[in-house]
């Protein structure tokens, strides 16, 4: 599908300036780049929003943990050790 945009005099600038850098063969390829970017955040943000509504519904049943330093060092020292052992990170912990 071939489809016309207008883009500001920035938006074009950098786009050349990636592909003159190298980085994409052309500009097509970073409009695609770009617009898989963005669902794969789009994705992500549903994940996180589900995430907070399981621990709302789960805190509305009276499942939540009080926080204290206690429980904190215990999540710090879980972290610290699924850190060192080798497993991949969860994703829901990560930036």
């Amino acid at each position: 599908m071939t489809m016309h945009i207008n883009l500001s005099p920035e938006m074009e600038g950098f786009i050349k300036s990636k592909v003159a850098a190298g980085t994409y063969g052309n500009a097509t390829e970073v409009i695609r780049d770009a617009i898989r970017r963005m669902q794969a955040e789009e994705i992500r943000l549903a994940a996180w929003h589900a995430a907070i509504q399981k621990g709302d519904d789960q805190l509305n049943r009276g499942e939540g943990m009080d926080y204290t330093p206690e429980a904190l060092e215990n999540i710090t020292q879980s972290a610290v050790n699924a850190m060192h052992s080798g497993r991949p990170m969860d994703p829901d912990v990560l930036p």
